[in-house]
């Protein structure tokens, strides 16, 4: 059974960097995706950045790219969110997910992901 658990969330000011992280238990795994989605308050959970676990390939959301890199650490069943420039639009609560199979025409929906973290709050102020 995988479970996920992020970390890395907290208060900052626009411009600031933050780095998320997401551990999943169990078995190691070396296919699949992992991926980030945030939802803002009384808003839908939306995409921020997927992996694909084997060959690394990194896949972002317009409103983060230049700003976002996910990355993967493999022998740890984790993957990064590495947040720069940090914008108040960017407050939201981020969710970590994993899909047992990579999906390119669902890995940026929320339905293309078996397992979920509790999620972990992100907030920027000006």
């Amino acid at each position: 059974q995988v479970q996920l658990l992020e970390s890395g969330g907290g208060l900052v000011q626009a411009g600031d960097s933050l780095r998320l992280s997401c551990a999943a238990s169990g078995r190691t795994f070396s296919t699949g995706a992992m991926g980030w989605f945030r939802q803002a308050s009384g808003k839908e959970q939306e995409f921020v950045a997927a992996i694909r676990w084997s060959g690394g390939s990194t896949f972002y959301a317009d409103s983060v790219k230049g700003r976002f890199t996910i990355a993967r650490e493999n022998a740890k069943n984790t993957v990064y969110l590495q947040m720069n420039n940090l914008k108040p639009e960017d407050t939201a609560v981020y969710y970590c997910a994993r899909s047992e199979i990579y999906d390119g025409s669902t890995f940026d929906r929320v339905r293309g992901y078996q397992y979920w973290g509790q999620g972990t709050q992100v907030t920027v102020s000006s």
